[in-house]
């Protein structure tokens, strides 16, 4: 446990900074490296706990996997089909899209993986991964309610297969999509909504063939034929929308701040939070507009800005479901009331993250309203009397989020733990100390 205490310091932040790179693309571009033929050179590789568990697993399957001296990273493909027999138990900490990605990845092959994870990761339903590989014909040997430690044995005569998802989720559509890599035969996987498309244009990008087709009211219809073998590229990753949404909220809230967050992804289907912000207020320029293997980047300008509660359409929660945990502290601060519709997947991440947003929230001050999928925050802060105890539940997001929250109470909040912070975003601290802002620790 490593407590920390943020306060109200009446400095306005300045400078220009970059952030940790995109967790989402750091994972998808040490897989794709692993199943290239060739060597692969990863630049911006974010080295939090849940991308490290991804390399480790895969060095387990006999990938060679270095950092080399410039701070790069080497990776020396197996080709496709190309994994062996894991040689240990994957041990996936804390990492959600490490387990679920991995599982896919691996269900295809005709030998067993033994996956685990930390005491938060054990409490996540995997039930959503696991039936679309069992329709591929693998087994899985879980704990009761689809929980970790889990097994997959994999199949012995995999098969492609059309799958339609029940809710929008990157994660499954990934998971499916690392299994038709070795499956021969035409994948259908069709999403009710759009999500998160990072393997989709990471496989374009690599010379893949594969389809995305408006399906009317179904949503998208995405296909792919497996076995196409592909060679090794480079890969430069972006900065962390979801980690520069911290300092973008930090910057709004902080009187006479102005920043620049430079080399940000932009990906259309990860912007919610942008949008939601600007129409908030928030003055929040994108310049610099390009491309990167075929994401969006750019740089961002933020200054602090007088914030409006607004309506955020549930349309909206698949680009934006890892920031509502800041996006909240940005609504807490606001002129009149903020409601957040479409929560209902807050409930299963690292915590019930809906729950942990409004409780906290309620400690720190601030009157709201929670639904079985939506929160109404009303803006305007009654300053607490004494320190706010925050309870993180071991969840990097909520721990960063109270932190944020904390540089607008005069008395500030403590956090219970810290120590998971590092799993996305390990130089947040240290961003936040040139800022003139350090945390105290406990």
């Amino acid at each position: 446990m490593r407590p920390l205490i943020s306060r109200r310091k009446d400095i306005a932040l300045k400078g220009e900074f970059s952030v940790a790179g995109d967790k989402s693309i750091s994972h998808r571009s040490l897989i794709f490296s692993a199943l290239a033929h060739g060597k692969s050179t990863i630049t911006g590789l974010l080295e939090g706990e849940d991308v490290l568990k991804t390399a480790q697993a895969l060095r387990l399957m006999g990938v060679d996997i270095n950092k080399k001296l410039d701070g790069t990273w080497e990776v020396n493909g197996s080709g496709v089909a190309g994994l062996v027999e894991p040689t240990d138990v994957l041990d996936m900490g804390n990492s959600g899209t490490s387990s679920r990605l991995m599982a896919g990845l691996v269900c295809p092959y005709n030998f067993t993986s033994f996956f685990t994870g930390d005491a938060s990761l054990r409490k996540r339903p995997m039930g959503r991964v696991f039936e679309p590989i069992t329709q591929i014909g693998a087994k899985i040997v879980a704990r009761q309610n689809n929980l970790m430690p889990f097994a997959v044995v994999g199949a012995h005569d995999p098969m492609p297969i059309s799958y339609t998802m029940k809710v929008a989720s990157a994660q499954v559509k990934s998971c499916i999509l690392l299994a038709a890599l070795t499956i021969p035969g035409t994948t259908t996987i069709i999403e009710p909504e759009k999500c998160r498309d990072h393997s989709e244009i990471m496989m374009r990008y690599l010379g893949l063939k594969i389809s995305s087709e408006d399906f009317g009211d179904h949503g998208t219809k995405i296909t792919y034929s497996g076995m196409q073998e592909f060679d090794a590229k480079n890969f430069d990753v972006p900065g962390d929308v979801s980690s520069a949404a911290f300092l973008i909220v930090a910057a709004l809230l902080v009187k006479g701040s102005k920043i620049k967050i430079k080399n940000v992804g932009i990906n259309p289907l990860r912007d919610g939070i942008i949008i939601t912000l600007r129409e908030m207020g928030g003055n929040i320029a994108i310049v610099d507009e390009r491309e990167i293997g075929g994401e969006k980047v750019a740089d961002l300008i933020v200054e602090y800005s007088e914030l409006k509660g607004i309506e955020i359409p549930a349309s909206r929660a698949p680009s934006m479901i890892d920031e509502y945990p800041i996006l909240s502290i940005a609504a807490a601060n606001a002129k009149g009331t903020t409601k957040m519709n479409g929560l209902a997947e807050l409930k299963v991440k690292e915590s019930n993250r809906l729950l942990m947003i409004a409780q906290n929230l309620e400690n720190c001050g601030a009157s709201l309203k929670m639904g079985d999928d939506f929160l109404e925050v009303k803006g305007g802060i009654s300053q607490p009397r004494s320190i706010v105890k925050v309870k993180t539940a071991m969840d990097h997001r909520i721990a960063m989020s109270f932190l944020v929250m904390g540089l607008t109470l005069e008395n500030g909040v403590e956090i219970d733990d810290s120590e998971m912070i590092k799993t996305s975003f390990p130089t947040f601290e240290k961003i936040f100390s040139d800022f003139g802002c350090s945390f105290e620790v406990v």
